[in-house]
């Protein structure tokens, strides 16, 4: 059985942040559950995946987060509790949805999970997800810990049914990535089956419909508004004259710092959970007694805006401080030390910080930048167009997944990024705004999440450029998670279908479409050559399973190769592909045996012939 299933009420276990909210979900009944994946939402939806096969939860990886919402939205108004996750730029993603189901409603619970990245440890920007509470009218809890992200995404489920509206559950990559006990708690029973009542008058949404609808949302968030004010996610800690307001994991840092800097006596923190409607009463009882005030929140001044407005309608003519060159700023993550030094800073508290350790005599940590596996496909994909463009001057737009890291050297196949599908799409705009030959990336999961539209309208706008699908058959950067190109009897599953991108390509109207097997260096560099001679719209599908993927399910015959004594140290191994495989040791080429996986694209393109299979 799956530990997360386990009926054990007051078991005290260590749990992932991920880990923690998936039992939360349980717990609360969890009937319906919708993702497409995306880091540090990700592990949620394993845990859910690998819980459906066990329980009556029904799970899916959709194609794309706007798809998992939609789905999501029709159970949840068919009477199941719904968990709908991503990361936070999948919100953007669900956007359209997310502002007219907030008029809609649900019948059953339905808690969206929002995963906010500051400091983008895997992300394209940090955009702070909470604006989206506010301009959708959506409540919104934020948990500073793991074991409240259990207890906090129940509270979401009964607030959700009490409101009959979606709730945001907004964490932030430090409470989803973080370790600790978590107790265990009694697990509603799970309602699986439901039935959808037709409302029209709800449930259409026609102008006619949504006028009254936007009217009945305000009073709604009326009501949040009033359950903030007395919820148990917004606390005081502490008395005096000094305050401090915070939310997430900003508040185990400002109580730690207040004991260290021994100003327990005289500073009271207000921690709020429940930050959307932002509950306004208790805001300004704290202000009131408070001389003067510091908001510490990662992200925007989503808070200290509030607070100051509210100040300044009540009145209330204190120092309000959060951003600014002096104090805290809009980018990354915080950390205990920054936190503590600013505490002090404003408060003017005399605190000298412990003299770090000398490093002086430690060496160097080696700069570990992010790198294509040894044997990925996508790096001999990307020698390959290269070697098949020549002299061209290329551009190469591509996309979000592990084929993003084409841009680094030696590959440099990466010229332009924006979001998941957008290489298809601005691919068509600089074949129109420019005389230069386009050759864009996109992977098979991405292609599926939002590729597909912008190929069609490149197909109907006639535009000029080549696309290449890296058809490695999972979602890879993610964890491996399943899309509609897999075979799911790879998971051991039956009863899912399965697109063939070949067929879907030409449906769509391109008549250039040609297969590469990257491992095959000579021939697929032939067939690039060619349909970056076509005029219009051609497509290179590069099909070779994620070697990662196909290691785990034992797929893979590895042989390690060898560099021979006929090496004339040319380094175009190193120079071209620059495989992790390859080290240098007494200024020689060698190929680590053990991480090695025997693609045997190094050997093609050596000058010398001087890679040879290493005989075992």
């Amino acid at each position: 059985m799956h530990k997360l299933l386990n009926d054990s009420p007051g078991e005290q276990i260590m749990l992932l942040g991920n880990e923690a909210i998936a039992r939360g979900a349980v717990e609360a009944g969890v009937a319906f559950a919708t993702t497409y994946p995306g880091t540090p939402s990700s592990e949620i939806s394993l845990n859910l995946f690998q819980i459906s096969r066990e329980s009556g939860l029904y799970f899916e990886y959709s194609t794309n987060e706007k798809v998992a919402l939609e789905v999501a939205a029709a159970a949840a108004n068919s009477g199941l509790r719904t968990f709908c996750m991503m990361k936070h730029v999948g919100l953007n993603v669900a956007a359209d949805p997310l502002m007219t189901l907030a008029y809609v409603g649900v019948t059953a619970g339905m808690v969206i999970l929002t995963a906010d990245d500051p400091a983008m440890f895997s992300s394209q920007n940090e955009q702070d997800n909470r604006y989206y509470a506010k301009f959708g009218n959506l409540p919104m809890l934020e948990p500073s810990s793991v074991p409240e992200a259990k207890e906090m995404i129940k509270s979401a489920f009964d607030l959700s049914e009490e409101l009959n509206q979606p709730v945001l559950l907004r964490t932030t990559t430090r409470v989803n990535h973080s370790n600790a006990f978590v107790t265990f708690g009694d697990i509603k029973p799970m309602e699986t089956t439901g039935k959808f009542v037709r409302e029209p008058s709800r449930c259409v949404t026609v102008p006619a419909v949504s006028r009254g609808l936007h009217a009945k949302l305000l009073k709604k968030m009326d009501k949040a508004r009033e359950l903030s004010e007395i919820s148990s996610f917004n606390t005081v800690h502490g008395s005096g004259e000094l305050g401090i307001i915070v939310n997430g994991v900003s508040f185990h840092y400002a109580l730690d710092a207040v004991k260290d800097l021994g100003i327990e006596d005289n500073t009271k923190i207000l921690r709020l959970g429940f930050s959307n409607p932002m509950p306004e009463k208790q805001i300004n009882a704290f202000l009131k007694d408070c001389k003067k005030v510091l908001v510490i929140e990662e992200g925007e001044p989503f808070m200290e805006e509030a607070v100051k407005a509210f100040a300044q309608e009540s009145g209330i003519m204190i120092p309000v401080k959060g951003k600014s060159e002096e104090l805290f700023s809009r980018l990354y993550e915080y950390d205990p030390a920054m936190v503590r030094g600013k505490i002090a800073a404003y408060f003017n508290i005399d605190y000298t910080p412990k003299e770090k350790l000398s490093l002086d005599n430690v060496p160097q940590i080696p700069i570990r930048p992010p790198n294509l596996c040894s044997g990925c496909s996508h790096r001999a994909t990307f020698y390959e167009v290269k070697k098949a463009a020549g002299d061209m001057d290329i551009i190469c737009p591509t996309d979000i997944g592990c084929y993003t890291l084409g841009f680094l050297p030696p590959l440099n196949t990466g010229d332009f990024v924006i979001c998941m599908g957008s290489s298809v799409s601005s691919s068509c705009g600089f074949s129109k705004a420019t005389d230069q030959k386009v050759v864009s990336f996109i992977g098979d999961s991405t292609f599926f999440h939002s590729g597909i539209t912008g190929l069609v309208n490149a197909v109907f706008n006639n535009h000029n450029f080549t696309l290449v699908i890296l058809e490695n058959g999972i979602t890879a950067m993610t964890g491996h998670q399943p899309h509609p190109g897999v075979d799911m009897e790879r998971f051991g599953l039956d009863g899912y279908g399965r697109i063939n991108i070949e067929k879907l390509v030409r449906a769509i109207g391109v008549e250039h479409v040609s297969i590469i097997k990257p491992f095959k260096v000579k021939k697929s560099v032939e067939t690039i050559k060619q349909a970056l001679e076509y005029k219009g719209v051609s497509v290179i599908l590069s099909q070779e399973p994620c070697v990662l993927y196909a290691k785990s399910l034992k797929m893979l015959k590895p042989r390690a190769f060898k560099v021979s004594d006929r090496c004339a140290d040319h380094r175009d191994c190193i120079n071209s592909i620059a495989c992790p495989s390859f080290y240098l040791d007494d200024g020689r080429v060698k190929i680590d045996a053990d991480t090695c996986v025997g693609c045997a694209v190094c050997a093609q393109i050596c000058p010398e012939n001087a890679i040879l299979p290493l005989k075992k």
